[in-house]
């Protein structure tokens, strides 16, 4: 299995908007100057993401959104697609400006190149490593909507560092006005002609092609996933959209044999609906004399208990935010990873897994988000 990226601790840092671009009638792009003293905590690999933080009508609300550009020193830059009934999104969508400051993750994130080929953070280390890569490496993606946050980023860097490297995206839109970073992959093409080829799909529009019009269905997915595979080896694939896409094309490509440590994959939405049981900050009244769990856990060097009644149902991550307010999350929903730690010990039922590679899972991380005590005694290292 493929080693993924070592993760780093999740931190929040007050970061100053510099710019806000309109992408679409319904997304931005929004740059964060990042000081001096914090580039450090701010490297990063394409495909990443970083969590965003804000007060909004007297309630925090945090959100995960995907680097949008390759490294560059000094700055952070994520696109945000105002959803329906988005808290968040439609806040930073309406109100958001340059000056503003609000709360900024360090990057976090596995979907990322299985061998790194830029350096991070480092404009002018685009070519600088190559590794066990293959310069002649084909890379296809398939991205739907704001999916092609992280892929821009990754197609961006990829063109940039390995001169002879081909990438194909396959793109999927309601309609030409849905589609963001159209410029920006317009020039990608302009500059490179033979390297870099777009497929756009668009559901709500008559194109000259049928299999570029409509939803993208079995049938045609299985289409274009053969025409691919025959036109030569891939050596990676990055998959990243709504959670029904994504989970269709990885069923595609497993059926087609295609090796799982080829496929990356990002979920932007699992498809359904949350758990209440597992919301974080939920409300949890330990009584005297009822039966409970021990959950221990680590953070920044320090150990803390917390007794979760059994009756309760709670996450590991929903007690310790009892205890430890700073713990660190973001979706809540299996979905990001940033509230990953090890078990030390104990065993816990993990509800959902849509971020941990399996050499994760198999070295002993869990979702602390959807994870639930099954012993007397569970103990998790969020520093592990």
């Amino acid at each position: 299995m493929t080693t993924t990226n070592p993760r780093t601790r999740a931190r929040f840092n007050p970061l100053t908007v510099s710019e806000v671009r309109p992408l679409t009638e319904n997304a931005v792009e929004v740059c964060f100057a990042v000081p001096d003293d914090l580039v450090a905590d701010y490297n990063y690999v394409p495909g990443q993401y970083v969590a965003l933080r804000a007060t909004i009508d007297g309630t925090e609300v945090r959100r995960s959104y995907s680097i949008c550009a390759a490294p560059v020193p000094g700055e952070i830059r994520v696109a945000i697609k105002k959803t329906l009934g988005g808290v968040f999104s439609t806040w930073a969508n309406d109100t958001l400006a340059p000056g503003d400051v609000i709360e900024v993750m360090n990057p976090q994130g596995a979907f990322t190149q299985k061998v790194r080929t830029t350096a991070m953070n480092d404009a002018a280390g685009l070519v600088s490593e190559q590794l066990d890569h293959n310069p002649r490496a084909r890379l296809v993606a398939f991205a739907a909507g704001s999916g092609i946050t992280p892929v821009m980023a990754i197609a961006t860097a990829t063109l940039a560092g390995s001169p002879d490297a081909t990438f194909e995206l396959i793109y999927a839109n309601r309609s030409t006005v849905d589609v963001m970073f159209a410029e920006e992959i317009g020039d990608l093409k302009d500059r490179y002609p033979d390297r870099f080829t777009v497929h756009h799909i668009l559901s709500r529009e008559n194109r000259t092609s049928p299999l570029h019009t409509g939803r993208v269905d079995d049938e045609k997915l299985s289409v274009m996933l053969d025409r691919m595979l025959r036109a030569g080896d891939v050596e990676e694939w990055f998959l990243c959209g709504p959670f029904d896409m994504v989970q269709r094309a990885r069923d595609e490509l497993k059926d087609r044999g295609v090796p799982e440590e080829l496929v990356r994959f990002e979920l932007f939405t699992t498809g359904k609906p949350s758990n209440p049981d597992g919301q974080h900050g939920r409300v949890v009244e330990v009584k005297d004399n009822e039966p409970t769990y021990e959950i221990g856990f680590t953070l920044d060097g320090s150990s803390s208990t917390v007794a979760s009644p059994r009756s309760a149902r709670e996450t590991v991550l929903n007690a310790a935010l009892r205890k430890r307010p700073d713990v660190p999350f973001a979706c809540a929903g299996g979905v990001c990873g940033t509230c990953r730690a090890k078990l030390v010990s104990g065993t816990c039922d993990m509800d959902e897994n849509f971020a941990l590679e399996p050499d994760e899972v198999d070295a002993g991380y869990i979702l602390t988000c959807q994870s639930r005590p099954t012993s007397d005694e569970v103990t998790v290292n969020f520093d592990a």
